[in-house]
């Protein structure tokens, strides 16, 4: 299990454990983060777990692939250089504290 704390638009922070191997997404689905919607499910296909991820973790995340870079295009808040679509994050034990912000546009 990995802690990851899910900052909204709004400042409230919500601090939840993932399991290994989950995605940010299917963490904050399950542990009802408001904001993240994945109306895909998952499936890198609609942008609707858009976050922004603080900068002293972008590094020790994996970089995003071609079809995640494309998919930012869509979403609703514009693309920053720290955005990345949770569901396209793998949780590791690596990750344990790691925060991420979510954009104004999904509440």
């Amino acid at each position: 299990m990995a802690k990851v704390t899910f900052i909204t638009h709004d400042g409230q922070e919500f601090a939840v454990e993932i399991a290994l191997g989950w995605s940010l997404m299917e963490g904050a689905v399950k542990n009802r983060v408001p904001g993240i919607d994945a109306d895909c499910g998952g499936a890198c296909s609609c942008a609707t777990c858009h976050v922004y991820v603080d900068p002293a973790w972008l590094a020790m995340l994996p970089p995003k692939n071609d079809m995640e870079e494309a998919m930012l295009d869509f979403a609703a808040m514009a693309a920053a250089p720290n955005s990345r679509l949770s569901c396209q994050i793998r949780v590791t034990s690596d990750m344990d504290g790691l925060v991420v912000r979510i954009p104004v546009t999904q509440h």
